[in-house]
């Protein structure tokens, strides 16, 4: 027996990559196991949002007498009373607030930050790398520091409580993270298919709107999501910029608890609703976000 035949067994197992101790447990467990297990862990999680539907179904009286949980033995408690309560009252218009401060900023902010993140990626001008650093700093910036130098130039200029300037400063402080997500996605893009649309004669704009954008597509959901619940779930900026007529539905079920005690129908009902739409949003757009989430993670 020579000495290759001898070596070479051991240099090859020498070179087999060791696997980690993680990496053998979940081996052993196998992948029907551990879906049980985060199954079992995402019905666990659902457990407040179910208490918080049937508390929004059944009367202040019996939620004050008995716990959620009863109404799997005693189902004739349920009642949509509380929504229909809840519907005449002015939740209505603070929902529609809420769309009204919600969309045009989720709107402005992924139309505005793809087009500085193209050009922040792929078009070049003087003080680009300079300007992005600006940028990326304005990331650490916090929202309370802006509240009262807003707040004077809203007072001047005549926004102050309106619909518009809480969205302006949903935008605003919106866009640094924006740009930043959306430009390290766009610079990831293969630079030979830019090429080829300059070669045929694109400009940057068609470029941006038939290459670019749709090859975005991931990101940009993502960010739409991350920006829509921001804005939806909002309260500080609302408290702040926004007056009792144009408040949104954050506001308005904070307002109701002054009187938690007897309000409990209209803050269960009311805070259901509010997860409708965000649910809505986030399975319709699940895959584009997955793909977004995953982007840049493997080459």
């Amino acid at each position: 027996m020579t000495a290759a035949t001898v070596t070479a067994p051991a240099e090859a197992h020498a070179g087999a990559p060791r696997r980690s101790v993680a990496t053998r447990i979940v081996d052993r467990i196998g992948g029907g196991a551990v879906q049980v297990i985060m199954i079992l862990l995402g019905l666990f999680w659902l457990v407040p949002t179910l208490g918080l539907l049937v508390i929004s179904l059944r009367t202040n009286a019996v939620n004050g007498a008995e716990g959620w949980w009863t109404v799997f033995t005693k189902p004739a408690e349920l009642t949509v009373q509380n929504y229909q309560n809840l519907l005449s009252s002015g939740f209505t218009t603070s929902f529609w607030n809420t769309v009204l401060i919600t969309v045009p900023t989720t709107v402005l902010v992924i139309g505005i930050a793809a087009m500085a993140a193209y050009a922040f990626a792929w078009v070049e001008f003087p003080g680009r790398d300079l300007a992005f650093l600006v940028v990326v700093g304005l990331l650490i910036v916090p929202i309370q520091i802006a509240l009262i130098p807003v707040a004077s130039i809203y007072g001047g200029t005549g926004i102050f409580g309106s619909i518009p300037g809480v969205v302006l400063f949903h935008v605003a402080f919106g866009l640094p993270f924006a740009i930043f997500l959306l430009r390290n996605f766009f610079i990831g893009i293969p630079a030979s298919l830019l090429e080829a649309a300059r070669m045929d004669g694109a400009s940057e704009w068609k470029i941006f709107a038939s290459v670019v954008f749709p090859l975005g597509k991931p990101a940009i959901a993502s960010l739409g999501i991350f920006q829509f619940l921001w804005v939806w779930n909002d309260m500080l900026i609302a408290l702040v910029f926004a007056d009792t007529g144009n408040q949104p539905m954050t506001k308005y079920l904070q307002s109701q608890m002054r009187q938690f005690g007897s309000n409990t129908d209209i803050l269960s009902s009311g805070a259901f609703l509010s997860l409708i739409i965000p649910l809505i949003l986030f399975f319709a757009f699940q895959r584009y976000f997955v793909q977004g989430m995953m982007a840049g993670s493997v080459k």
